[in-house]
């Protein structure tokens, strides 16, 4: 726990988790942010087009399914790479039905010149902890999870909320 927190809380043990998973908040607000201005897209267009790259010619579902978003978000998304020429749309040729995405040439150029998302820096240095540290760490996360009664909301990427964006946050799109 950070001095800071120790130091507002002043005893509240509480509120010092709360001010810690703000200062989580915030600083991955910041680096989204700061990859926006950089790659010119947004976190979860990332997110996108980086399942697009690992999956290939993907459906809209699995692409979903993959960046944990709703298929209506998902949908959004694709709307704003389409117009940026970074993905394309079609459908499928043996069922009409379903819709397909793909990366255009731009969107991997785009993808090699992004800037890495933290979640990407996050898992390089999660990765170094021991197992057990780990193990203890993901049990303490899944019960604050609990106790904001977070165990019925989808399971997101991390680093941003079910809208796409961090709390605050608009799309530059």
């Amino acid at each position: 726990m950070s001095d800071i927190a120790m130091e507002r809380a002043s005893g509240n043990q509480g509120e010092a988790v709360l001010i810690e998973l703000r200062r989580i908040i915030r600083a991955m607000d910041i680096h989204s942010k700061k990859a926006g201005r950089y790659a010119g897209l947004t976190t979860p267009q990332l997110v996108v087009l980086q399942a697009c790259a690992r999956l290939g010619d993907v459906t809209l579902r699995r692409l979903s399914d993959e960046a944990s978003l709703s298929q209506g978000t998902v949908t959004a998304i694709m709307d704003r790479l389409e117009a940026k020429n970074l993905a394309e749309r079609y459908r499928s040729l043996t069922d009409r039905r379903i819709i397909h995405a793909r990366l255009t040439a731009e969107g991997r150029a785009a993808l090699e010149t992004s800037p890495p998302l933290m979640e990407q820096k996050f898992t390089e240095r999660f990765s170094q902890l021991p197992p057990a540290r780990q193990a203890e760490m993901i049990a303490v996360l899944k019960e604050i999870a609990a106790m904001m009664n977070a165990g019925s909301a989808n399971a997101l990427p991390p680093f941003f909320t079910s809208s796409g964006f961090l709390e605050g946050e608009q799309d530059p799109a």
